[in-house]
């Protein structure tokens, strides 16, 4: 996404590029397999359509977007309670005023921070201080029940972190974009969205098969030890891979998750809605049925099961799918059995660790060598594809010989930075 968002900036300006790319398709993370009439995305994803990235580079009509309802059912001591946002979904205020999921005063403080997040921008946001997004929810005021059953599994499913560590930019970032927008599901499964990206490229712009060993500036050396020369080169890959090429001593650390697929005669829920897990006991995090928010996802006559599992199984294929199977027995009865796996995905690098969004990360590595992915911006498509826009943007500038634009954040980033090493020196 980052390099597709890129390359469409270059192209804008008029600067000729060529994506090379190991996979056999367009999307990296984004991706979406079919099976036996299907549309299995590898791993749960929605799109945010509040994302402005998304916004300003996606046309949503062509996407034929189909939103989830604007909360979720949460799953605790043995029966399943509706959290939705009331001011999204009229006559709902006093059912969810009495839901037991979360006590009153927490339902005070949720609207307490939706319309905090609301009156700001993402800039405000994202330069606000920062802390870990539990101590963010325990300075607000809410309690251990509204924390494990509602936001460890929601924020958690979101940014894949059960400990709800992330930085609490992202729990006010997320939180405003699920006020603002609808988490949608496209037509044709979320591939459609890096296609529709993709078409707007020249044709062959993208090499597919073509894995790259390593990165210098002007300089491409690949698997097949071929070498590519190019004015300017845009590494643009997930965390890990980007470390590898760019030769970190640190690696970019990453988020986990595996995703499971189910196929079903009748659905365990009757709208299109996500379940969460408000407890600690089995694997799921969260399950949805896809093709009730976009039919297109199951054949006539199906009903496609997806259940999330935040972090990686140790188990076997077969123990997870059997563990998992079992939960689902406990929430809606010996009818999971009859349930047909599909298939498992094991996503080692879902997203990336982001425990504090500060430091400083320019698109620019080097001299004509930039870096672009969500791993440099926040852990979303959004982030991925601003992350793109924004190394493109860098890399004009260093053509037509213009100076970066000095923001506070960036001015505020550098300083911490500075510390930090001041501070390393020290220690030594």
């Amino acid at each position: 996404m980052a390099g597709l968002c890129c390359a469409r900036q270059l192209q804008k300006e008029g600067v000729s590029f060529q994506i090379v790319d190991a996979s056999d398709a367009a999307g990296g993370r984004v991706r979406t397999d079919q099976l036996d009439g299907f549309l299995l995305d590898r791993g749960f994803q929605v799109l945010q359509t509040a994302y402005p990235e998304a916004l300003a580079q996606l046309d949503y009509e062509s996407l034929s977007l189909h939103p989830f309802v604007n909360g979720a059912m949460v799953r605790h001591n043995g029966s399943f309670h509706r959290m939705t946002d009331p001011w999204r979904e009229s006559g709902t205020f006093l059912a969810n005023a009495m839901s037991p999921a979360t006590h009153f005063r927490d339902k005070i403080r949720m609207w307490q921070l939706r319309r905090d997040v609301m009156g700001k921008s993402i800039e405000e946001i994202f330069d606000a201080p920062e802390t870990s997004t539990r101590q963010a929810l325990l300075r607000r005021g809410f309690s251990r029940r509204a924390t494990d059953r509602f936001f460890k599994p929601f924020l958690g499913g979101v940014m894949l972190d059960s400990k709800l560590a992330v930085s609490s930019r992202m729990l006010e970032f997320v939180f405003k974009m699920f006020s603002e927008g609808d988490a949608a599901l496209p037509a044709a499964g979320m591939q459609s969205i890096p296609d529709q990206l993709a078409a707007a490229l020249p044709e062959g712009a993208i090499q597919f098969h073509q894995r790259v060993k390593a990165v210098a500036p002007g300089r491409l050396e690949m698997a097949d030890e071929a070498v590519l020369e190019a004015g300017s080169i845009v590494v643009a890959t997930d965390g890990p891979e980007a470390s590898r090429l760019l030769g970190y001593e640190r690696s970019v650390p990453s988020r986990s998750v595996c995703c499971l697929y189910f196929a079903a005669k009748e659905p365990p829920v009757d709208e299109p809605i996500l379940v969460l897990s408000g407890s600690t006991r089995g694997p799921i995090n969260n399950v949805a049925v896809p093709n009730l928010v976009a039919p297109g996802y199951a054949p006539k006559g199906e009903f496609l099961i997806s259940v999330t599992i935040v972090g990686m199984p140790s188990r076997d294929d077969q123990a997870v799918v059997t563990q998992v199977r079992s939960q689902m027995k406990r929430w809606w009865g010996l009818v999971a059995e009859e349930w047909r796996f599909l298939r498992m995905y094991r996503i080692e690098h879902g997203l990336p660790v982001m425990v504090s969004m500060d430091p400083f990360r320019a698109a620019r590595v080097k001299p004509g060598l930039y870096a672009c992915g969500d791993h440099r911006s926040t852990p979303s498509i959004h982030g991925a594809m601003e992350s793109g826009r924004l190394a493109a943007e860098t890399l004009i500038r260093d053509l037509r010989g213009e100076p970066d634009p000095v923001t506070e954040r960036d001015l505020r980033a550098r300083a911490q930075a500075e510390e930090r090493a001041r501070q390393e020196e020290d220690d030594d």
